[in-house]
């Protein structure tokens, strides 16, 4: 017999006003599938952009959709083979799936065991929530793209935001130097996290402020925001240097720089190594603010504003 669950959904597209709350089937779980029940999702951007219907024709979709790719839980079943985590084991991933169907913004996830990390013991569920699609975007930007190295400079464009959070400190855990760039009441807030400068993206060049505190440059840009600050901040990379956007996909750019755009993949493995960080006190999360699940579309409403400090988190 089917599991029906609650569960936040849309039916078609039209952004956070289509999102409903109601019930739902499951589907069966498969060999190698977990049963998680969900304590915490995070809520990204990205969400609120599927909604609308921007990334129809980049993957698979099937209605009803359920929001949400960010997960912390506890195992509740197991399918055939899944042996690696028990039930009643704690754990997170980044819930991503090749067909954008079932997501995180409910009771309940069929997913499986592979996507699996177990949680932070020192972070709450809402906290460890906050990490995965945002932690791992910054790991892949910084580390697998950009390949950044002790004593090195790095930029990055919208840094109070979640990827940007988390790559002010895991630039730091290499040993490079950080600028972060973001409006100035959230100053105070990226130094909190280790950044060594920061610089106001209102009224101000970026680039031009930049090459004041290091007059040879960068060597590392993540852009986060793209737009005008993108451009300006052009000016402040190396010549030997790299950008890395989760936005800009090469529009406008000369062809000379060397970039790349980075969307973020599933990655157990790369989570473990988050999750030691967390629990070495080298990674923190700041959740600005939790929703109950019958308030998805207000949180949804809130992550497309681009405004948000740190993670916003739904509890079911």
């Amino acid at each position: 017999m089917a599991k029906e669950i609650k569960a936040a959904n849309y039916k078609e597209f039209g952004g956070p006003e289509k999102v409903r709350v109601g019930i739902l089937e499951l589907p069966e779980l498969k060999e190698g599938d977990v049963l998680v029940r969900i304590k915490a999702a995070g809520v990204n951007p990205v969400d609120a952009v599927i909604s609308k219907g921007y990334y129809k024709d980049m993957m698979p979709h099937t209605f009803p959709v359920i929001p949400g790719w960010d997960v912390c839980g506890e195992v509740e079943d197991r399918g055939h083979a899944a042996r690696r985590f028990n039930v009643g084991d704690e754990v997170y991933a980044y819930a991503r799936r090749p067909e954008v169907k079932w997501g995180t913004f409910a009771e309940y996830i069929v997913i499986p065991e592979s996507y699996l990390a177990e949680k932070p013991v020192n972070l709450s569920a809402e906290e460890t929530a906050g990490i995965p699609l945002a932690g791992l975007t910054a790991y892949q930007c910084l580390y697998d793209a950009g390949k950044l190295q002790e004593n090195q400079t790095v930029l990055i464009l919208g840094a109070s935001g979640g990827v940007g959070s988390f790559a002010i400190q895991l630039a730091k855990v290499t040993g490079a130097k950080v600028i972060g760039v973001a409006s100035e009441k959230n100053h105070s807030y990226m130094k909190e996290l280790g950044a060594d400068y920061t610089i106001d993206y209102r009224n101000t060049d970026v680039g031009e402020a930049t090459r004041e505190i290091y007059p040879d440059g960068v060597d590392l840009i993540l852009d986060c925001t793209s737009g005008e600050t993108l451009q300006q901040s052009l000016q402040a990379l190396k010549p030997s240097g790299k950008l890395v956007s989760i936005l800009n996909q090469g529009e406008g750019l000369d062809p000379d720089i060397d970039f790349q755009f980075v969307f973020v993949e599933p990655n157990a493995q790369q989570l473990d190594h988050l999750r030691e960080l967390a629990e070495a006190g080298k990674l923190e999360v700041h959740v600005s603010k939790t929703y109950s699940l019958n308030q998805a579309a207000e949180a949804l409403e809130q992550i497309q504003s681009l405004h948000t400090t740190g993670k916003i988190v739904i509890v079911p």
